[in-house]
């Protein structure tokens, strides 16, 4: 081989080396942005917009499936270390309580999260974090009840209520949880006395959804309904049924326990990561995202629901129902206190 055959090869052979750096290079920046995988209990068109933008942002796949909240908890325990899962939303701190002690969750610590939410929004291991919060106060019947006659949930237990509250039943989780809260409180043999009165109070026996509490009450069957404020929401802006929104136009928010009392009982919809996580990194990044100022705001402007952090302004919505007072309890308790409460509401006759 002469001196140029040999100077062509070893160039050649330079060439190639350096297009498979190239390619390696190119290869490992795309795995750098890598993927998460996540389980929503909430819908896709409540969440995906967000996970559209973070892809956008930072590069990150975001795979996700949706379905009910016991269905997706049922699957991650199934699954168990082989599920695919990253992260799980789903709505009340009772479910994420639920969640962890099923042990399919792990905690994650995060200075970004512990900065943004609120202490008693999240759990206090890092279990889980808050992403969005809804209230649950009274509704009342315009020209049928005068906010004035209303103060708090402990005073539903008076007798003239008989005959005019509706309600969901006791194996809906949002109604375990206001209960546990009262719990957290005060004591079981006060609590019991007031839910016996309250059960006492029904209209009907609880059927359907939170907006099925408010669609009776504007048809005349009850004067009171209790359900979260995420649902009223989405009645008033229901561009698609115009009943649904006329039934909630027919009533107005009380907020209940101001004052000197413990505020309104608020839960929220929250993000943990799985136990079986193998895009930890990724999943941070998510889980961060969605407590940016943007992504709050989207919650708020889009969903009807209250922002985690402080400083995000409501919507117009939200901002028309007013001020209120909320409870600070952590939400921890919720789940801590949830067999508690479904016991007493079994005693109580709360179907």
């Amino acid at each position: 081989m002469n001196a140029l055959t040999h100077f062509k090869t070893k160039l050649i052979a330079g060439l190639v080396c350096l297009a498979i750096l190239n390619t390696a290079s190119s290869i490992a920046n795309a795995s750098d942005s890598g993927e998460v995988n996540l389980y929503s209990a909430r819908k896709e068109q409540l969440i995906k917009p967000l996970l559209d933008k973070f892809t956008e942002q930072t590069g990150i796949k975001v795979n996700f499936v949706t379905a009910g909240a016991d269905a997706l908890l049922k699957r991650l325990q199934t699954e168990g270390q082989n599920s695919p899962a990253d992260l799980f939303i789903t709505t009340d701190a009772g479910r994420l309580n639920r969640a962890q002690q099923e042990g399919v969750l792990q905690s994650i610590k995060s200075d970004v999260l512990e900065k943004a939410i609120p202490e008693n929004l999240r759990e206090p291991e890092g279990f889980w974090y808050g992403l969005s919060q809804r209230a649950r106060p009274i509704f009342y019947v315009k020209g049928k009840v005068k906010p004035e006659e209303l103060s708090t949930y402990e005073a539903l237990a008076d007798e003239k209520w008989k005959g005019r509250i509706c309600i969901r039943s006791s194996n809906n989780i949002y109604n375990q949880s206001l209960v546990a809260s009262m719990l957290a409180h005060d004591n079981e043999e006060h609590v019991e006395a007031w839910a016996k009165k309250f059960v006492a109070n029904f209209a009907k026996p609880p059927k359907g959804g939170d907006r099925d509490q408010i669609k009776a009450a504007a048809a005349g069957q009850c004067d009171i309904a209790i359900a979260n404020t995420y649902y009223y929401g989405a009645m008033l802006t229901n561009t698609k049924d115009s009943k649904e929104k006329e039934a909630a136009e027919a009533v107005a928010i009380f907020w209940p326990n101001q004052g000197e009392g413990r505020g309104t009982h608020v839960n929220i919809s929250g993000i943990a990561l799985t136990k079986s996580a193998k895009n930890k990194e990724q999943a941070l990044k998510l889980m961060e995202f969605l407590v940016s100022k943007d992504s709050q705001k989207w919650y708020a402007d889009v969903n009807q629901e209250y922002p985690v952090i402080a400083d995000v302004e409501w919507s117009e919505l939200l901002k028309s129902w007013g001020q209120f007072k909320a409870d600070t309890l952590n939400l921890a308790k919720l789940g801590e206190l949830n067999s508690e409460a479904v016991k007493l509401m079994d005693r109580a006759g709360w179907k």
